[in-house]
């Protein structure tokens, strides 16, 4: 996400907290904001390759990309602008960010771990012409946002794509930074 227009870079609206902050400083942890908007982290998702669903590395956290899945069943498949609406993508993307939380706690053992969210990657399987993919993977970047406040202000890119594994509309990856 970039500073609001005309402010220049590196002003509070492109940043999410000072390095070492934890997320949960602005009055609530990620838990708690997790648990108010009435979600809980599912199972990790099994991975569909050979690769696993997220690796600490220092103190950051790179998962894997996540597809929108449930009970190890995909919501919905096809191409967004063709099958699936932006609306609904949304819906998906935010999906793929929580199974991106659950794997992120599976190697850090909670979401009070993470100090900041760094930079989501977000693929979107668009029909030729398509050009939402930003509001597709606002998505994500919105659950991020209510979970962690400030902290989960993030750089991202949002990616067209013409097909994605088990025909998913979406996945989305993130890195983390958590503490040591």
């Amino acid at each position: 996400m970039s500073p609001e227009a005309g402010e220049p870079a590196g002003t509070e609206a492109g940043r999410a907290t000072s390095a070492g902050e934890p997320a949960e400083q602005s009055g609530h942890s990620p838990e708690a904001r997790l648990s108010a908007l009435g979600l809980t982290l599912p199972a990790v998702p099994r991975p569909l390759a050979a690769y696993v669903p997220a690796v600490r590395s220092g103190s950051h956290v790179y998962t894997s990309g996540q597809l929108p899945m449930a009970d190890g069943q995909l919501l919905a498949a096809g191409k967004v602008g063709a099958d699936v609406g932006v609306a609904e993508a949304s819906a998906l993307a935010r999906a793929c960010a929580l199974n991106a939380l659950a794997a992120v706690v599976s190697v850090t053992g909670g979401l009070s771990a993470v100090l900041r969210i760094v930079k989501v990657t977000g693929f979107v399987a668009s029909e030729p012409g398509f050009t939402e993919q930003a509001q597709v993977v606002n998505g994500a970047s919105e659950l991020l946002l209510e979970v962690f406040g400030d902290a989960g202000r993030h750089a991202r890119s949002a990616v067209g794509t013409a097909v994605l594994p088990r025909n998913s509309p979406v996945e989305i990856e993130l890195i983390a930074e958590v503490r040591d």
